[in-house]
């Protein structure tokens, strides 16, 4: 017997983490213009982010369908026990569809264990509640212990963003094209984070880079706990130095037990734009 752990391609964590935990990661859907890409399969993400800064209009994303995730359920072993953890319900229809492949499958397979569980979060937010799941899989935790701890992890897990352009967010209609054109004429940058309920909301708008990045590394220390003991992801919008450096001053001040770096894919890099930074950690 083993547990399946599956998730969606929302997940911003290094590839060969992923493989090493053996998860296995359903793609959302990605629609530049008349053509449409199975994200982190039939478009890399270079070749995203490419595309996006030749595109006039931003891409388009879906949600995979209940038979993408059914399709998963079915090439599992009779025995295997299968988790998901799918990229928040508020921003997506991702988890309903994960829940409906459930119903699907247990037509037929009655008897096997299928938990389906909302994030409430994406990106690296995501890739620290199903990694650490993951591990307590290989380490051999029952699965109810695994389902009720990851249920913790997601109540427990911040995901904060710094925006460093408002363009992408303004084409999304995110933010009012009058308010976003008089934001970025005075240099704001938005703070934002995912709320207790899985949407996105502003912490602060700071005027000046130096002073977002500032208040980006402080807004670490009044959410999180005891952060010698737990790992911090930092995912960047295709700006690596930029989040190297980042990295280097959150890890200066806290003293965090691990870092992971990783670029922000089709989902969240569409939205953040050119620039942004993803900082997730568990809070206590």
């Amino acid at each position: 017997m083993a547990i399946r752990i599956i998730t969606d391609s929302s997940i911003d964590f290094p590839e060969d983490m992923l493989a090493d935990l053996n998860v296995t990661v359903v793609p959302l859907n990605l629609l530049f213009g008349d053509t449409e890409y199975k994200a982190g399969v039939d478009i890399d993400t270079p070749t995203f982010y490419q595309k996006l800064k030749q595109s006039k209009e931003l891409p388009k994303s879906s949600a995979p369908s209940p038979q993408d995730f059914l399709t998963k359920f079915e090439q599992s072993e009779p025995e295997d026990k299968i988790l998901v953890i799918a990229l928040s319900k508020s921003l997506s229809t991702t988890y309903e569809n994960a829940v409906l492949a459930k119903q699907m499958f247990h037509e037929e397979q009655p008897n096997r264990d299928v938990e389906v569980i909302n994030s409430k979060t994406a990106s690296s937010g995501l890739g620290i509640i199903v990694c650490h799941a993951a591990e307590m899989a290989q380490n051999g935790e029952s699965f109810e212990d695994i389902v009720r701890e990851t249920e913790e992890y997601t109540e427990d897990t911040l995901t904060m963003f710094l925006l460093d352009t408002l363009e992408n967010v303004i084409k999304g209609g995110r933010l009012d094209r009058v308010k976003g054109t008089i934001a970025s004429a005075l240099n704001i940058k938005l703070l934002m984070r995912a709320s207790d309920d899985g949407s996105l909301e502003v912490l602060d708008k700071v005027r000046g880079n130096k002073r977002a990045i500032r208040q980006f590394i402080q807004k670490v220390g009044e959410y999180g706990h005891n952060l010698e003991d737990k790992v911090v992801a930092i995912a960047h919008s295709n700006c690596e130095d930029k989040a190297k450096a980042l990295m280097e001053q959150i890890q200066e001040r806290y003293k965090f037990k691990r870092v992971v770096l990783s670029t922000m894919g089709p989902l969240i890099g569409t939205y953040a734009g050119e620039g942004g930074l993803l900082v997730a950690f568990k809070k206590n």
